[in-house]
């Protein structure tokens, strides 16, 4: 079969003790996953479900870079997260086997334009202008699962900007824990390798300009950073 044409990127992520590199297919986010962010954000806490939004692959980038402030906003926020990578198929999974679909974890940040979102969110309009944009999936090296944790709780989960810390939580106050949003993710979507999931970060999301650096960890994996560039 012939094509009219090829994709430019291939969109990959760096494994820890691998040689080979982690394909990215499809970005899940998670939305307001921990109460204290729900509350900074002024609405409720859902703890009945989950709710996503999905980002394209071209918004990976990897830790290091420096990501130009992006074009349409004014008010450019980090979010600091712990991601999970999809490493066998899962579907209708139930909480108690969904980890065996786990194929490792990494440091994250899901960067956006929040003036937008939330201009979107005021006239309940989808939020992509607002997330779903280029280089808004910032990500570290993936540790594999079977060299993490097996407890997803006690893990500090934190974020500085040029070195003052913004962010800081555990795991464990995740609203709907790791099993329990790929149970549910699998109710609508055959999860299949190369599937990320960004869990929701805690509060204290904020904006950033040109010349900051962030410097994000999930205790236990390799941190993320990045530096905000000048517009293009």
């Amino acid at each position: 079969m012939s094509l009219l044409f090829t994709i430019e990127n291939e969109f990959s992520v760096p494994v820890e003790q691998e040689a080979a590199r982690y394909p990215v297919g499809r970005i899940f986010c998670v939305g307001r996953n921990y109460a204290a962010h729900a509350a900074e954000m002024g609405v409720d806490v859902d703890r009945e479900a989950p709710f996503y939004f999905i980002k394209p692959s071209s918004a990976i980038v990897l830790s290091g870079a420096t990501v130009p402030y992006p074009p349409g906003t004014e008010n450019y926020h980090y979010e600091m997260e712990l991601v999970v990578a999809i490493g066998a198929s899962a579907f209708r999974a139930r909480v108690t086997d969904a980890e065996k679909a786990v194929y490792g974890y990494a440091a994250g940040l899901d960067m956006t334009r929040r003036d937008l979102q939330l201009a979107a969110r005021a006239k309940q309009r989808p939020w992509d202008l607002g997330k779903a944009f280029e280089q808004s999936a910032i990500i570290a090296p993936i540790k594999k699962a079977k060299d993490y944790a097996s407890n997803l709780a006690p893990q500090r989960i934190t974020l500085a900007v040029n070195g003052e810390t913004k962010q800081d939580a555990t795991l464990g106050d995740l609203i709907h824990s790791v099993p329990e949003l790929i149970a549910d993710l699998s109710k609508y979507y055959h999860l299949v390798p190369g599937d990320l999931i960004y869990t929701g970060t805690p509060a204290g999301v904020g904006p950033v300009v040109p010349g900051d650096k962030i410097h994000g960890i999930v205790e236990g994996l390799q941190p993320v950073d990045l530096t905000v560039g000048e517009p293009e």
